[in-house]
C-alpha cells in the first residue's frame, strides 16, 4: 500500500438536514448511503451535541491523563473482568502489535451477569465500570456524553434504514432499548525513533457504527481508499463517522467497513480522542436488509483470520480477547485459545 494521499477528501454531511423538510431529508439520506458505500467514512456536522459538552469531554479527559500514575492505575483494566478501566501505554494490541497509546475503556453502567452453564460467554462484557476516585467529574461528563451520542447514533441507523429501502425502525429492536456501547478515552503520546509509532494499527471496526471526536488540531487518523491513505484531520465541531463490519454484513457488503489507522504524534506533541462504538444488545443480531434491486451489493469480504459472527456479543468478545489477552488470562482463561 502506498503512503501518498490521493485527491480524495472525506464527505461532510449535516444531520440537521433531517429536520429541514422532506426534500432535504431525502437528499441527506441519499448522501449518507453514498458516503458509506464509497468511503465507509464521513464527517458529521449539525448533530446537536453542545459545544460546551464537546469541550468538557476533552478537558476532563486531559485532567485524567494528567493525574499521577498511581491515580490512573487505581482503575487499571487488569482489575476488571469486564475489560473496563485504564490501560497504560503499550497495553493494547491491534493485529497482534502494540498500540502506542494510553486509554480508559467505559461501557454501559450495568450489573454483572453471573456465569452459568447456559450463559453465553460474551456476557462477561456486561458489568460495572471503574471510575477514578481522583476525578469524580469524569463519570458525570461521560454519562452525559453517552446519552447524547446514543441519540445521534440511533438517528443515523434510522436514516440508513430508509436510505436502503427498509422500514425506518428495522434496527430499533436490536438497538433502541439496550445498546452495547464502548467509549474509549485515548491519549497518544509523542513517539519518534526516528518515525512515529503505530498509534492504532490498520484495522476495521468490529461493530456497527463509530462516532469519533478528536480534539481540534490533532491529526493522525488515516483512512484507506483505493490503495492509498487519506488523512482525516479533525473538522471543528464535527464527528468522524465510520461503519463497522456488522453494518457491512447487514447490507451484504453494499455499505463498506473501511480499513483505517492512527499514526502517533511526534515527540513533544500528543493527541486526545474519544471514539464511541455503537452496537446492539450483546445477544442481538443485526437484521439483514433486502436491498432495492438498483443497489448492487458485492457481498462481504471473508477473512479466514478474522471470522465474523452475526451475534454482536460474539464479535465484541472476539475483539476484546485479541486486544487484551492479559485481562482474559486473569479473569477468563477458559476463553483463550
Amino acid at each position: 500500500m502506498t503512503t501518498s494521499a490521493p485527491a480524495h477528501t472525506l464527505p461532510v454531511l449535516d444531520l440537521s438536514r433531517l429536520d429541514a423538510g422532506d426534500a432535504e431529508a431525502h437528499a441527506f439520506r441519499a448522501e449518507l448511503r453514498e458516503a458509506t458505500h464509497e468511503f465507509g467514512f464521513f464527517y458529521l456536522t449539525g448533530h446537536g451535541v453542545a459545544t460546551e459538552l464537546m469541550d468538557r469531554v476533552i478537558r476532563t479527559s486531559r485532567e485524567f491523563f494528567d493525574l499521577p500514575e498511581a491515580d490512573k492505575m487505581a482503575i487499571e483494566n487488569l482489575k476488571s473482568p469486564h475489560f473496563r478501566g485504564y490501560t497504560r501505554v503499550g497495553g493494547e494490541l491491534t493485529q497482534g502489535k502494540v498500540d502506542w497509546r494510553e486509554q480508559i475503556d467505559i461501557g454501559p453502567e450495568r450489573e454483572a451477569i453471573e456465569k452459568g452453564p447456559e450463559t453465553a460467554d460474551y456476557f462477561v462484557l456486561e458489568g460495572p465500570n471503574q471510575w477514578p476516585p481522583a476525578l469524580p467529574g469524569l463519570r458525570e461528563t461521560i454519562t452525559e456524553w453517552r446519552d447524547e451520542l446514543n441519540d445521534v447514533a440511533l438517528r443515523l441507523m434510522r436514516a440508513w434504514a430508509l436510505s436502503l429501502g427498509a422500514d425506518e425502525h428495522v434496527f430499533d429492536e436490536a438497538f433502541a432499548e439496550r445498546p452495547s456501547t464502548l467509549i474509549k478515552i485515548v491519549r497518544y503520546p509523542g513517539k519518534s525513533d526516528p518515525e512515529p509509532k503505530q498509534g492504532v494499527g490498520a484495522h476495521k471496526d468490529f461493530g456497527v457504527l463509530t462516532l469519533l471526536y478528536v480534539e481540534p488540531g490533532a491529526g493522525g487518523l488515516q483512512v484507506e481508499k483505493d490503495g492509498a491513505w487519506i488523512d482525516a484531520p479533525p473538522v471543528d465541531g464535527a464527528f468522524v463517522v465510520n461503519i463497522g463490519e456488522l453494518l457491512e454484513v447487514a447490507t451484504d457488503g453494499y455499505l463498506k467497513a473501511t480499513v483505517h489507522r492512527v499514526i502517533s504524534p511526534r515527540i513533544g506533541e500528543d493527541r486526545v480522542s474519544v471514539p464511541f462504538f455503537y452496537g446492539p444488545a450483546l445477544e442481538s443480531t443485526v437484521p439483514t436488509l433486502e436491498l432495492p434491486q438498483e443497489l448492487d451489493a458485492p457481498g462481504i469480504t471473508i477473512d479466514p483470520e478474522n471470522p465474523l459472527f452475526r451475534t454482536y456479543g460474539e464479535n465484541a468478545l472476539k475483539s476484546r480477547l485479541r486486544a487484551h489477552p492479559d485481562v482474559a488470562a486473569i479473569h477468563h482463561p477458559e476463553l483463550l485459545g
